[in-house]
């Protein structure tokens, strides 16, 4: 029995020289602590971390799956309620084309319509189809082949002919002229 007695006392050093004393001891302990718990700001890091995920996910989930039936039911409304276009057909244009100096004359031959929002509109444009037609014959002899040249060309006339038009048909308007056929010869 007395050698238990004996090794008591010796753990109980090596105890005390474990833990060092004093102001040591308290640093080592806080050390210890510290790296067991994570601090308030990592915390607030990691619960910021994950609401903005929950946010991404949400706004995610919503933009591809949840909108589309609310979309869906908005373009069936609008289609609907979306009154069908009339087209009126206006008589074939042939003009001859700005030359400059000895090149040959050029024709161009234009078959246009007009795309009306309504059927009440064609009947307000029948008295006004002389003013029309000689709107597009002024306008039309006064471009060169090289103003037709490619879609862009093609684009700056539809544009200029539809704005001609609703000058003419003010205050009504069309929606937009339409190019049946254009030949340039």
């Amino acid at each position: 029995m007395a050698k238990t007695k004996e090794k008591q006392p010796e753990a109980e050093e090596e105890n005390e020289a474990k833990e060092p004393e004093g102001e040591e001891g308290k640093e080592a302990s806080k050390r210890k602590f510290a790296l067991k718990l994570p601090s308030r700001k990592m915390m607030l890091m990691g619960g910021g971390g994950l609401v903005a995920l929950a946010l991404i996910g949400g706004g995610g989930y919503y933009f591809f799956f949840a909108g589309h039936d609310k979309a869906e039911a908005a373009a069936a409304a609008a289609a609907s309620q979306t009154k069908p276009v009339v087209f009126l057909d206006l008589p074939d244009v042939l003009v001859n084309l700005s030359s400059s100096g000895g090149e040959r004359t050029q024709y161009l031959k234009v078959k246009v319509t007009l795309e009306l929002p309504d059927q009440a509109m064609s009947a307000q444009i029948q008295p006004v189809m002389p003013r029309l037609m000689d709107t597009f014959q002024t306008y039309l002899r006064e471009l060169r082949a090289t103003d037709l040249d490619g879609s862009a060309g093609l684009y700056r006339l539809k544009e200029e002919l539809t704005r001609r038009v609703n000058a003419a048909i003010a205050p009504s308007k069309v929606n937009a002229v339409l190019f049946k056929e254009i030949v340039v010869q």
